[in-house]
């Protein structure tokens, strides 16, 4: 309700924290006027409503003047109370500003000065570790050019013993440089210059010595004393057992060079690890056989009488690939430092198998025999088809050739006498299996001549 006294002000109402202007007016015109009048008799007086601010100034300057001591005095107790908590508070921000700084020099310049001691120290353990990374990078490339010197000399001086060896200091080498098993122990020897300088002048040329003489080896690879003089893969006569020894050490020291210097990834497994440059080498010496071998036998068969020559040289090539055959399967892979651990529980790969999946054959006789004869059919037609002497000859002497090639099949099919080799490729076995691979080349050339 409106405040009845004298001031035009009702402060409980202008003070409500709900107070509405609109509210407040027509709450007062209708306390002081009867709505239901016609018409309708504004009697307040115009002051009562349009009262304003002066009315309010006045009001507030009536109780300052009337409370003016207990004003005063309640104002200055805060400023003296505000006035204590200031003091307070500059004495613990100067405090704090002094443990601040105290803090600040004690700490804050201790840890700069140790970050940059970290610093010096991290910059110093690498440049350790690249040091021992060059270091170890020169011991293998100093190693690795003598050994590689010792591979270069001429067969006889025990230069093959070295192959391995340096096959394993060239992987030494390409782990340092593609830094796969060191972390960051080789990290930024790409820019050491006497790094460069030794994979260019060293590491590189050594590698494609040792890789050709390995090859070289493996094409060389005679076991066979049926001929001395059966192409280049018979220029020695085995004769002896210390020089078949020989010829297996040196073979085998090159398959096993050539296993290890094939391309490999970090993670593959020896279960999984294809030899490339192995399988190609021996590939490589069979095609050379085959080719020596078709391209001998067709001129033998246009002239009869080298017949029994060529034949002698085909089968000395044939007791070569199974003497091959023997020793492929009675070597194994070496540890390769590049591949994972093998898995102790797989059985033990030799070198014949792989070899034998890439070829898809049972056996690397069988693969001889059968290539050659898929080839020599053309060859006797084209004799056939030029016609005269030679053709009439080879017609007239079937039987003669028929036999002659059975006998061929036979002698190569066999190990040397002198080989001392055993394994997959034994003689019983062999023995076993020559009358169908005669077969298959008896067909090869009586065949077209019966038609």
């Amino acid at each position: 309700m409106i405040s009845t006294d004298q001031s035009y002000l009702d402060t409980t109402t202008l003070l409500a924290p709900d107070f509405s202007p609109t509210s407040y007016a027509n709450t007062l015109i209708h306390a002081t006027n009867n709505a239901s009048d016609t018409p309708l008799d504004l009697s307040t007086p115009l002051s009562r409503v349009l009262f304003d601010v002066q009315e309010v100034d006045t009001r507030i300057d009536a109780l300052t003047t009337k409370n003016a001591d207990s004003i005063v005095a309640h104002t200055q107790t805060q400023a003296q109370a505000s006035g204590h908590v200031l003091e307070e508070l500059e004495t613990q921000v100067g405090s704090l500003r002094e443990s601040y700084e105290r803090l600040e020099r004690e700490v804050g310049e201790r840890w700069e000065q140790a970050e940059q001691v970290r610093l010096a120290a991290e910059r110093m353990v690498k440049t350790l570790r690249l040091g021992r990374s060059v270091q170890r990078a020169l011991v293998l490339g100093r190693q690795l050019q003598g050994l590689v010197e010792e591979v270069s000399a001429p067969h006889g001086r025990g230069g093959e013993k070295s192959m391995v060896p340096a096959a394993h200091a060239l992987l030494g080498l390409r782990e340092l440089f593609a830094a796969t098993g060191k972390g960051e122990e080789a990290e930024g020897m790409g820019r050491v210059q006497l790094v460069t300088t030794l994979r260019n002048e060293v590491v590189n040329p050594s590698e494609r010595t040792l890789l050709s003489r390995a090859q070289q080896t493996v094409r060389e690879f005679s076991m066979s004393s049926l001929a001395s003089g059966a192409g280049s893969q018979t220029n020695t006569t085995v004769g002896t057992y210390k020089e078949t020894e020989d010829t297996k050490s040196r073979a085998t020291h090159a398959l096993h060079t050539l296993y290890l210097l094939s391309p490999a990834k970090p993670s593959a497994s020896p279960e999984t690890f294809t030899p490339t440059l192995l399988i190609n080498a021996l590939q490589t010496y069979l095609q050379t056989a085959l080719t020596s071998s078709l391209a001998s036998l067709a001129r033998a068969l246009a002239t009869l009488p080298t017949l029994d020559r060529t034949l002698l040289e085909i089968a000395a090539r044939c007791q070569n690939i199974v003497a091959l055959e023997a020793l492929l399967s009675a070597t194994h892979a070496p540890a390769h430092p590049l591949l994972a651990s093998p898995d102790p529980t797989a059985p033990t790969s030799n070198f014949l198998d792989p070899l034998l999946r890439h070829l898809d054959t049972s056996s690397l006789p069988s693969y001889f025999w059968r290539s050659l004869a898929n080839q020599l059919s053309s060859r006797v037609q084209e004799i056939l088809n030029r016609g005269g002497v030679s053709a009439r000859t080879l017609r007239s002497n079937r039987d003669k050739v028929r036999e002659a090639v059975r006998e061929c099949v036979d002698r190569g099919s066999r190990l040397p006498q002198v080989s001392g080799l055993r394994g997959g490729s034994e003689e019983g076995r062999t023995r076993r299996n020559w009358e169908r691979e005669a077969a298959v080349m008896v067909g090869s050339i009586v065949g077209p001549l019966g038609r």
